[in-house]
């Protein structure tokens, strides 16, 4: 029974909140439309999320992810407030925004700077220059209906956010398991000391991973502002807890102690089915979050339960 709850116990966990949640509330929780809305809900989250996935499978972290997020969004709304296109609004923010992935993966490959100390400075900035950007206030008015489409659009009954957050999740679960970078990312992970040795560039592994992450988190932050039709200079600021506790919860998954994508989105779904859940309920929302602070410590001594084992 150890070893059962050792290997399935974060799947074990998702079942009894489906469990859970039916037997209380089944007439509203158990349906086709409520599990189509929970992947919309989701949707933002896992694309934050996959991008952690990415660095954690190089061993590093990056805490400006929810910096970005919020960047990417005000970005494109405060360019489509000007006049500009939307496609063009939309293609800037996601350039910028990998461009400070970038400098996180050179600061942290190149000058081989801590990664946790350094995104978080960078995260800061970035930040102040959101703030700067903005003026410190909500983006609202001006931004174009076409550009709503995306956050709030629908291809029958499945939201377009939904579809993308898929195609991420297929796309990264296919660059990491079945291409040479997808290896080099994971072999850097385990050891970098061996996996330069075997000829795999380290440096140029990690700043792909943070370039991805980025690129990720642009997306969010699009996606967000596309959803509420608006943008926030602090928008993205409950994602990244969040998102590192579906990513850890993933590597009690699938290929264990490895962070993997199927397990950051299982880990997701649990966040999502819990605060789904808990919504129905009508139960107060700073339950949700010491739930989530308690589910990420769960998963954390998972983790290391195996990892000494």
């Amino acid at each position: 029974m150890r070893g059962i709850l050792r290997r399935y116990g974060t799947l074990l966990a998702l079942f009894a909140l489906l469990i859970l949640f039916s037997v209380l509330r089944g007439e509203v929780f158990f349906t086709l439309r409520n599990f189509i809305n929970i992947t919309q809900q989701i949707s933002i989250l896992m694309m934050v999320a996959i991008g952690a996935t990415y660095i954690l499978a190089i061993a590093e972290f990056d805490l400006s992810l929810s910096s970005m997020v919020s960047f990417a969004g005000v970005v494109a709304a405060g360019m489509m407030v000007s006049g500009s296109h939307p496609l063009l609004a939309t293609t800037v923010a996601l350039f910028l925004t990998v461009c400070f992935g970038l400098l996180n993966g050179f600061l942290v490959a190149t000058l081989r700077l801590p990664s946790f100390v350094t995104t978080l400075a960078t995260g800061t900035l970035l930040g102040g220059i959101t703030f700067w950007y903005s003026g410190g206030t909500i983006i609202f008015s001006g931004i174009p209906r076409s550009f709503m489409v995306l956050g709030q659009g629908s291809l029958g009954r499945i939201p377009l956010s939904s579809l993308l957050m898929f195609a991420l999740l297929f796309w990264s679960s296919y660059l990491l398991l079945c291409t040479a970078l997808g290896k080099a990312i994971y072999a850097v992970g385990g050891n970098e000391i061996a996996a330069w040795y075997s000829g795999v560039r380290v440096s140029r592994v990690k700043v792909v991973a943070f370039f991805l992450a980025a690129l990720h988190s642009g997306l969010a932050g699009i996606v967000l502002a596309s959803r509420l039709g608006s943008a926030h200079p602090t928008g993205g600021g409950g994602y990244l807890m969040s998102s590192y506790t579906a990513a850890f919860l993933g590597t009690t998954l699938f290929r264990e102690g490895e962070a993997n994508v199927w397990g950051t989105f299982v880990g997701a779904l649990i966040m999502g089915v819990l605060a789904n859940g808990l919504t129905i309920l009508n139960v107060p929302y700073f339950l949700q979050d010491i739930l989530t602070g308690a589910i990420l410590v769960g998963a954390l001594v998972l983790r290391t339960s195996r990892e000494g084992r």
